[in-house]
């Protein structure tokens, strides 16, 4: 049994294994008497675990005497591997000493390993051979769960201990890369969310809480129809088509971007006649008017799409388009959307609505450096959103070739 990748310098055949032979303990815990959540014991839960990283957060604490008593066949040593067996199968992580002590309840079987490399058998447990391992042979109830002997018969390729050792430490230094750039977007994303906050007047107020030097009057207020062209596409339901001219609908807007994931198409007439109404160029802003209210996406290349139940906001050249963009996402005018939203379950609003949205307004200069600075915000995040993306494709590469 070989790997179709393996490192340099090892050639040898791997082992077949059941994980209970290379393991000193296979066990689970179970659920804390004590809700108060008032104790000094960590307590991990599934949730607790992330899918990507494996990074352990914190959300409970349970009591010092249930660690001990009750709950002391659970008590987690450092590097027990923790891996979910109960709702959400297969997700891996390990403790460290930072978090201890620590319990744990049923839906996550404990494996202390007797030998095997850590990172080499926490690694084969997200590979697909595990996955599919999983997927044969869970028990359903009222939620899908492994048995612990399920987890002990599970199959382990095993190669030499220094091949096990170079596969770990890759894939250890894969995750490590992969939690950093986890980071910088979250750590990115929270400071743009903070600064759409400080950067644009509360409301009623006429000042910033922040702004760039040498930038003193007051901030005007103006309507959103009197700086920009504010239309929605068509209200009828064109033909649709397995190829052709995408049709965009509220749904299509997210994140900033056009998601063609669920798209439909219609046919050149149809385009032609809902564009000679709505026709988007570059640089307009596009605004959700149903379902989750509020979703922008900025137009950053020619289009070649028509829009319905969706408001088309058009570069007029009165305010800078970026600037716009970004007060858009800003708190002062999402409270607005919220306070004028209409509906039942399905909310939406309407477009005069919108076009009577207040806008704060400061000179242009301000305006083009307000909206050049949250431009390379985005650019940031959208860089490290594509690093991890790569990594994590590179990953799920890894997982399929290094193991048979």
């Amino acid at each position: 049994m070989k790997p179709q990748i393996r490192f340099k310098g090892f050639t040898d055949d791997w082992e077949q294994r059941e994980l209970k032979s290379i393991t000193s303990v296979i066990t689970k815990g179970t659920t804390p008497l004590d809700k108060s959540n008032s104790g000094t014991v960590n307590f991990i839960k599934v949730e607790n675990i992330d899918n990507s990283s494996g990074e352990i957060s914190i959300s409970q604490k349970i009591s010092k005497e249930e660690h001990e008593g009750y709950l002391k066949r659970s008590q987690l040593q450092e590097n027990d591997i923790l891996f979910s067996i109960a709702g959400t199968l297969g997700r891996v992580t390990s403790v460290n000493s930072d978090i201890l002590p620590a319990n744990t309840n049923q839906a996550l079987a404990i494996i202390r390993l007797k030998e095997c490399n850590l990172d080499y058998i926490k690694t084969f447990l997200k590979s697909k051979a595990v996955t599919d391992y999983i997927k044969r042979n869970p028990t359903v109830g009222a939620q899908p769960n492994l048995s612990l002997e399920q987890v002990g018969n599970l199959e382990i390729q095993v190669p030499s201990l220094r091949e096990q050792q170079a596969i770990g430490t890759y894939f250890r230094n894969l995750d490590n890369l992969i939690t950093l750039h986890q980071r910088k977007c979250e750590t990115l994303q929270k400071l743009k969310k903070s600064m759409l906050q400080k950067m644009f007047p509360k409301n009623g107020e006429l000042y910033p809480e922040i702004r760039f030097a040498g930038f003193t009057d007051a901030w005007e207020q103006r309507k959103l129809n009197s700086i920009a062209d504010v239309r929605d596409g068509t209200h009828a339901s064109p033909q649709y088509f397995s190829s052709g001219h995408p049709f965009i609908t509220s749904k299509n807007v997210k994140d900033g971007y056009i998601n063609y994931d669920d798209v439909q198409f219609i046919s050149d007439e149809d385009f032609e006649e809902i564009n000679k109404r709505s026709k988007v160029d570059v640089n307009d802003i596009l605004m959700g008017m149903i379902g989750t209210i509020g979703n922008l996406a900025l137009v950053r290349e020619t289009p070649d799409f028509a829009i319905k139940n969706v408001a088309l906001i058009k570069d007029t050249g009165d305010i800078y388009y970026r600037y716009l963009y970004h007060c858009l996402q800003s708190e002062i005018v999402l409270n607005q959307l919220t306070e004028n939203m209409d509906g039942g379950t399905q909310k939406f609003v309407a477009l005069n609505r919108i076009r009577e949205l207040h806008i704060p307004f400061p000179s242009k200069p301000e305006q083009e450096a307000i909206g050049t600075y949250f431009r390379n915000l985005d650019n940031l995040i959208t860089l490290h959103q594509r690093k991890l993306e790569t990594l994590k494709n590179l990953k799920k590469s890894m997982l399929q070739k290094m193991f048979t």
